[in-house]
């Protein structure tokens, strides 16, 4: 493997992390102005996810510093050629994160209440948003010859983006509530496991969907061949099943795993099927930035490859630490208690 195809697929794993780990978060937020009833349920939401949602959003920083360190052609494409959707995620992402400090600025029930909207319109924009951004990766858009894109924000708008963008709402939404069914107890466990029952059959739908377009999509705009991108597509739609399955079966801590990997599912049918290139020219194919064309030099590379060697060790082992940390469910009734150990069997 090459330095070049080696952080191509850092890149794709960065992605998947921030996926799995913001996932919860987002379908969290989703999930705020539906399933709490009173005001300390909403608090007890916000403070499932207050000690990590900050910890989570490395890996997306981390994600664009990598892509700017490795392939500069492929970032300034980017955020060039995507530059409104992007700011629009920067600003839903503003509004998200203001939202866990504003709302505890004043005991206003009207005031608590917009907040918790904002964060949950943040948390919906951001999800979609960034799915239909790496959909587009694979989908193409349209660049001259320097590579520079030439279209406008409705290019990046079609019926296979958005239902990809749905998608991952929608999977998100599934993993939040299990996420949820884990960190707290009494009543709100109970409606976050129904609430998940009820998002299941709907994830289960739009994520098959959208990885089989993408099998699709990939064949035709990028000329790969269906089977190496069908594997993850199919290992996809697999465990979004079994995550339906066992969710109906109120086991939590599986479900939640699985609504995980479906997760890295969808990140890695995406860069299976956008191999080898980063950016898909369409309608001039030719145009197109592969791994070659828009990495930096391998000096370079070779000195980045060195700092992620050293220091992805260190960040995982913090983030589980953190995680460790604050493990225990959050009180809705029943009181604090131990995490749920994977496959124990949820009382109904």
């Amino acid at each position: 493997m090459s330095l070049e195809e080696f952080w191509f697929v850092l890149i794709g794993v960065l992605w998947s992390g921030y996926f799995v780990l913001e996932g919860f978060d987002f379908g969290v937020g989703m999930l705020m102005p539906f399933l709490p009833r009173d005001e300390r349920e909403r608090s007890l939401m916000f403070r499932s996810i207050a000690p990590v949602w900050d910890g989570n959003e490395v890996w997306l920083v981390v994600a664009a510093g990598a892509t700017f360190a490795a392939f500069p052609a492929w970032y300034a494409t980017l955020f060039s050629g995507f530059y409104v959707a992007l700011l629009a995620i920067l600003v839903l992402l503003i509004v998200r994160v203001v939202s866990f400090d504003w709302r505890e600025r004043h005991d206003g029930e009207r005031w608590r209440l917009t907040w918790l909207c904002a964060n949950s319109i943040g948390s919906f924009g951001a999800a979609f948003l960034w799915a239909l951004a790496l959909a587009n990766l694979v989908q193409g858009v349209p660049l001259d010859s320097s590579h520079v894109f030439t279209g406008g924000i409705v290019d990046l708008f079609s019926p296979y983006t958005v239902v990809m963008g749905l998608a991952a709402v929608a999977l998100f939404a599934l993993h939040g509530a299990t996420y949820l069914a884990l960190r707290t107890s009494g009543d709100l466990r109970s409606r976050a496991a129904a609430a998940a029952a009820r998002l299941a059959p709907i994830a289960v739908v739009l994520a098959g969907v959208g990885v089989a377009w993408t099998v699709v999509v990939a064949h035709e705009n990028n000329q790969r061949a269906v089977l190496p991108v069908a594997i993850p597509a199919v290992l996809t739609g697999v465990l979004v099943i079994g995550a339906a399955v066992l969710t109906a079966r109120r086991r939590a801590a599986w479900a939640f795993a699985a609504t995980g990997l479906a997760a890295i599912g969808i990140v890695a049918t995406i860069f299976t099927g956008l191999y080898p290139r980063v950016l898909v020219s369409d309608p001039s194919f030719g145009n197109s930035l592969t791994i070659s064309n828009a990495a930096s030099g391998h000096y370079a590379l070779e000195v980045i490859t060195v700092v992620a060697v050293v220091f992805t060790p260190v960040i995982l082992l913090y983030q589980g630490w953190t995680y460790h940390v604050f493990r225990a469910r959050l009180g809705g009734g029943d009181g604090p208690g131990p995490a749920e150990r994977p496959g124990e069997p949820q009382a109904g």
